[in-house]
């Protein structure tokens, strides 16, 4: 009899030792790597799993607003796809180093979407497919704008790959002129989603990139939305000019950032589909 009471309350203990968690509610992890612990924010479906999982790489001005919580964007595709039945791991690699907004021109201190930014992804897949909860061969990449590029540059062909790879990429807005110019090509099926009215990252830029990839490439599809602008698939942004921006198609610094709702519909059902393939 001592012994099962011991046995219970040893149960007990342990189950108190699991964060209570509601689904889609945001985690806080952290993913170790040489000199950095990498933060991240976790949205799990609920349940035990495994999951397939998401990795959400965030834009150049990081993944928590001036009042310290995740943006909104983040938190919307992190619920949404928690919801679908994916889990959602948003690496914070700003936060991570000590550094705020990185949106200005590169410095000592500037953490590089080909270089810092890849090694996070990685180092986030491995640390994923080392969990219990995760299906270890459905861990697909998904990035914003300055993310996005860290994503194709991640499943670049060219680049070597250790263990499990992703299984998919979705890059939305990334600016695709230095990867076409690098002659970049995917290992693995990558979907880029732009507007046609981007005027910081050019969507004609993005299709000579996927044309030039023909052949030599795993599939790679792009949607391009009429009247769409950066930031599109924002739940409730309206229409602004922004400016000190370090890229224009123009090279004047100012661009349009807005909802466009017609195409954030099409991609909140598009980008889970292609998840799932």
């Amino acid at each position: 009899m001592r012994a099962v009471f011991a046995l219970l309350i040893v149960a007990a203990a342990s189950f108190a030792a699991w964060p209570v968690r509601a689904a889609g509610s945001a985690e806080t992890v952290e993913i170790p790597r040489v000199n950095l612990k990498l933060k991240a924010v976790l949205y799990r479906p609920d349940g035990a799993g495994p999951f397939p999982v998401v990795i959400g790489l965030h834009n150049c001005t990081g993944l928590h607003n001036k009042s310290g919580e995740i943006g909104v964007r983040y938190r919307d595709w992190g619920q949404r796809l928690a919801k679908e039945g994916f889990a959602v791991l948003f690496p914070d690699s700003n936060g991570s180093r000590g550094l705020g907004r990185q949106c200005g021109a590169p410095s000592r201190r500037s953490v590089r979407v080909d270089r810092e930014r890849v090694a996070d992804a990685m180092a986030a897949r491995q640390w994923l497919q080392q969990q219990p909860w995760v299906v270890a061969d459905r861990v697909s990449l998904m990035g914003w704008s300055s993310g996005g590029i860290t994503a194709l540059w991640t499943v670049r062909a060219a680049r070597p790959v250790e263990g499990t790879d992703f299984r998919s990429a979705v890059a939305f807005y990334p600016g695709c002129r230095r990867l076409a110019n690098a002659a970049w090509s995917a290992r693995v099926p990558t979907l880029i989603l732009i507007g046609r009215a981007d005027d910081q990252a050019s969507a004609a830029a993005c299709q000579q990139m996927v044309a030039g990839a023909r052949g030599r490439s795993a599939r790679v599809a792009i949607q391009v939305y009429p009247g769409a602008y950066h930031d599109f698939d924002h739940p409730n942004r309206p229409l602004q000019m922004r400016s000190d921006l370090p890229f224009t198609t123009d090279g004047s610094g100012s661009a349009h950032s807005g909802t466009h709702p017609q195409a954030r519909t099409d991609a909140i059902k598009r980008v889970p589909d292609w998840f799932r393939q």
